[in-house]
């Protein structure tokens, strides 16, 4: 297996440890969270710990298929399921643990992650992943290095994390980005998407020198292995893209809703207030 799958398993025996040692103590732990990290983290190793791995190096299909699971399926999974709650919720406060709070909360609390989580670092991978990766060709340079793959894998996960957390987590962030920075967001990889899936729909000639070449795989040539990609950003990579535009949308009228609501109160008891101060100056005038 990869190694990112060994560490994504890793992960997953440390979150399940936790949330059982919760329920043991009897504690209370969403059960809908830790199956959504279960989820999530099983995507991770079934793309990156599994004969895809192998077959990513000769389809690009493949590959893409692998970057539009860790940059923009897994992670929503992974961050609705709440890690960072989990952890310091779960680790013991004296001896390890109170170490491992410690290093968790510097590592929260510091400007690496300020800058990392601010809404405008999720903009610009948005902005440049596709386009700088893929169009310059720069994918064909990184697989060309000596466990280049294994890197790749790595940045599309961290960076999808990174990009998703403005969307999706239920952590506490250290900056919560509005609701128009979200949607900006969401529109920006949308509209990427669109345009590369359609480049690749319409490219007959290899567009990467890493896959000049026919593919080894039987039954597939290199137009239909790029078609294939294309097709898969326009419907897998599109789709997770489209949820978060709506539960979005739905965040934000409820939100408005609630504001309407306190404001409707807030003005109806100032009207009572003037009701009653004008019944108490006809009272005292009679």
């Amino acid at each position: 297996m990869n190694p990112v799958a060994w560490l994504m398993l890793i992960a997953l025996g440390l979150y399940l440890a936790g949330a059982v040692s919760l329920w043991r103590r009897g504690q209370r732990w969403s059960p809908v969270a830790t199956l959504s990290f279960v989820t999530g983290s099983l995507l991770v190793i079934l793309v990156t710990g599994t004969r895809l791995t192998g077959l990513a190096e000769d389809l690009v299909s493949v590959l893409l298929f692998q970057e539009l699971t860790l940059m923009v399926v897994a992670p929503p999974l992974l961050m609705i399921g709440m890690p960072g709650r989990l952890l310091l919720t779960a680790t013991p406060r004296l001896g390890l643990g109170r170490g491992l709070l410690r290093i968790g909360l510097s590592g929260y609390r510091s400007r690496i992650a300020r800058v990392l989580l601010h809404p405008l670092a999720a903009l610009v991978i948005a902005a440049a992943m596709l386009p700088g990766l893929y169009l310059t060709d720069f994918v064909s340079v990184v697989l060309g290095w000596p466990g280049g793959h294994t890197l790749l894998l790595v940045a599309f996960l961290v960076l999808g994390v990174i990009a998703g957390a403005p969307l999706w987590a239920r952590d506490p962030l250290p900056r919560r980005p509005s609701f128009v920075v979200r949607l900006v967001e969401v529109f920006v990889e949308i509209q990427i998407h669109a345009v590369f899936g359609l480049v690749l729909l319409l490219s007959v000639p290899p567009m990467f020198a890493a896959y000049a070449g026919e593919p080894v795989t039987a039954g597939i040539s290199r137009a239909l292995d790029q078609s294939v990609g294309g097709a898969l950003m326009w419907t897998y990579g599109e789709l997770p893209l489209i949820i978060a535009l709506i539960v979005t949308l739905s965040k934000w009228r409820r939100r408005d809703l609630r504001t309407a609501q306190h404001r409707e109160a807030a003005d109806d008891a100032a009207l009572d207030e003037y009701n009653a101060y004008l019944a108490a100056q006809r009272s005292g005038g009679e």
